[in-house]
């Protein structure tokens, strides 16, 4: 209930009591490891890699804590290694899983190989959003933030990303986060100059979207 109210730390903290009061189990610690990363804007955390990781020990096979666990290791740049896992998880996810989708969108986005380029860093597509529509809707909303997340993480790492940029005012945009896609707007422009012919595309694109630029 408070993942779908987004109190992410009331559900952080829900999920902690019911493993304390009703013992651990696999469906628990993935949840609080869901929590804690869309409470930290769908960054995984350490924290959050640790429920996910103690979550496949009760059950190897839980999708959540299989999908989360690439995404920590596509975030942190450790490409190659992300794509193994989300190919393996593929390998494993029975033919109607609601992952696969997630998982086949990030594999085709990464080419297989690069995960720095994938829906990990590049936000939510079109395509993100039809794989993600069999999910439940705080699995869905969990990995598009997550996927925003990534792409911030990497643009405030290598700014000069027109379109990367762009990307990321949509993103917050579609989520209904206009102070954020505001934010993101000023940080673009901001790095090419207010008076660059880049900016002036930043504005009409936001424009577009039914966003004023920042003051």
């Amino acid at each position: 209930v408070y993942l779908r109210m987004q109190r992410f730390s009331d559900a952080a903290g829900a999920y902690r009591n019911a493993i304390r009061l009703d013992g651990d189990s696999a469906v628990r610690q993935a949840g609080l490891g869901e929590a804690i990363a869309s409470a930290a804007g769908g960054i995984v955390s350490a924290d959050a890699q640790d429920a996910f990781e103690a979550a496949l020990k009760l059950d190897p096979a839980n999708a959540k804590a299989s999908f989360y666990l690439a995404m920590a290791l596509a975030q942190e740049g450790r490409a190659k290694e992300a794509t193994t896992a989300w190919q393996a998880m593929l390998g494993r996810l029975p033919p109607d899983s609601p992952w696969r989708g997630a998982v086949e969108q990030a594999l085709a986005k990464s080419g297989g190989s690069d995960v720095a380029s994938s829906g990990a860093t590049n936000g939510p597509d079109a395509g993100d959003v039809d794989a993600a529509s069999s999910m439940s809707p705080q699995d869905r909303e969990a990995m598009i933030n997550t996927m925003v997340a990534g792409l911030d993480d990497k643009l405030r790492q290598n700014p000069r990303d027109p379109e990367g940029w762009m990307r990321l005012v949509r993103s917050y945009v579609v989520l209904g986060k206009a102070d954020q896609a505001r934010e993101a707007l000023g940080r673009a422009i901001a790095v090419f100059g207010a008076d660059s012919e880049q900016a002036k595309k930043f504005t009409a694109f936001a424009a577009s979207l039914g966003l004023a630029a920042t003051e």
